[in-house]
């Protein structure tokens, strides 16, 4: 079924025109555009020969083909749309892929809402977590675990039979999240009073998860090799090989960010040759503690009206850092308040 789609995105693929893009990307990582805001485009659309069929989430997680028919399906909506995005694929199963290591339980949203999963928090609570360190890393083929990895091997083995496409989409690793949202997806919302009561245990699992997530991610990076020195992650640039996720963040203080999160943060930087970080919501209070990690070159953040943004870009674009995704009309004012972007800002 698939292979007349793939055949369609590989004749489709101008690699003269995926060269440009991906040089015009390295240029903005490597810091060649000046006080500009980058925003590539290609330079014409190219329309699909045939209608890609619309696969929902939930079909997806539930059979690979579907998943690299959903997943190549955008790469050719980049092509058709003219689009700056970098062609790129993942193992699209959600934010629980690492708790559902540790057994959590899935719940998958209804098909009209054409949601990713998300899971319970863990039904024990503290006993659970005790349970968890008892044992140490888990099997890493528990849960989704198992799904991520075949579909690697399924991407790679796809691939092979189109040079274009091996080429020209990058399949980038999945939904890790970061150590912090891991720990509160697990532990739930009774986590926030054993910051106080439990702080010693809390450090310990979180020391056990970014073991497992080294683990994983070392696993991972065995059936889909990454570079060294760059990836591609939702379609943007960035150097280093990882993108963390610290949404759970925002419900902390700076200090509470600079003893439960950073130093964790800052061992998958140093593991995996450095890398970004996402975050929703606030995240103005703890931004200039997490620019000090080493190996942090990005942040990609979502809703700027939630944050100071003069407090973001003097600890972002002002440290040499890029902004990934960052929404244009926010960008665009700046600039126009006289504000110095240093060709640091990417914007759809």
């Amino acid at each position: 079924m698939i292979e007349k789609y793939l055949d369609d995105l590989e004749n489709r693929i101008d690699e003269a025109v995926e060269d440009d893009l991906f040089r015009q990307w390295k240029d903005f990582i490597d810091g060649r555009i000046g006080n500009n805001i980058f925003s590539p485009k290609r330079p014409h659309k190219n329309p699909a020969k045939l209608k890609w069929p619309d696969i929902t989430i939930n079909e997806a997680i539930n059979d690979y083909e579907k998943m690299a028919l959903q997943q190549f399906g955008l790469c050719s909506n980049e092509i058709e749309e003219g689009s700056g995005k970098l062609l790129a694929v993942r193992c699209n199963y959600g934010t629980s892929i690492m708790p559902s290591l540790f057994g959590a339980e899935l719940f998958i949203m209804d098909e009209k809402l054409n949601t990713l999963p998300s899971s319970w928090p863990l039904r024990q609570g503290i006993d659970a977590i005790k349970s968890l360190l008892d044992r140490g890393i888990p099997d890493l083929t528990t849960g989704l675990g198992s799904k991520v990895f075949e579909m690697g091997i399924r991407y790679m083995e796809q691939v092979q039979h189109y040079p274009k496409i091996k080429r020209n989409v990058h399949i980038y690793h999945p939904d890790l999240q970061g150590p912090m949202d891991i720990c509160e997806v697990l532990w739930g919302s009774s986590m926030f009073v054993h910051f106080y009561d439990s702080s010693i245990l809390i450090k310990t699992f979180l020391e056990l998860i970014v073991a497992t997530y080294i683990a994983f991610l070392k696993k991972w990076q065995q059936i889909v090799p990454s570079p060294t020195d760059n990836a591609v992650h939702w379609s943007m640039l960035h150097k280093g090989q990882i993108m963390l996720r610290d949404d759970s963040a925002m419900n902390l203080s700076p200090d509470m960010f600079d003893e439960f999160i950073k130093p964790y943060d800052q061992k998958l930087l140093h593991e995996f040759n450095g890398g970004a970080i996402h975050f929703c919501g606030k995240g103005d209070h703890f931004i200039e503690s997490a620019s000090e990690m080493e190996g942090l070159y990005a942040i990609a953040m979502s809703q700027p009206e939630c944050n100071d943004m003069e407090t973001i870009f003097q600890n972002t674009v002002d440290k040499n850092m890029r902004l990934l995704g960052l929404r244009k009309e926010t960008a665009e004012l700046a600039l126009q308040n006289g504000r110095n972007l240093h060709g640091h800002a990417h914007c759809w």
